[in-house]
């Protein structure tokens, strides 16, 4: 399975959010990088889940579409 993540800056009050996407790049998750419940319920492989947790973790650019091949 092929995943896109991307960092996306929040302003003032507004966090940092990261968009999840699938291999066709739609969209399946919109979510604070803290909220690890939120990634659980997008992704049902636990395993998986945590690849693309760590992958969260390593993010540091803003708006730059990272790939995550599981």
């Amino acid at each position: 399975m092929t995943y896109y993540i991307m960092r996306v800056k929040g302003k003032a009050k507004i966090p940092d959010y990261i968009q999840l996407r699938d291999e066709n790049l739609t969209l399946i998750g919109y979510f604070r990088p803290n909220r690890k419940e939120r990634l659980d319920k997008v992704i049902k492989d636990v395993e998986d889940a945590e690849k693309v947790q760590l992958a969260i973790d390593e993010l540091v650019d803003y708006g730059k579409m990272t790939k995550v091949v599981i």
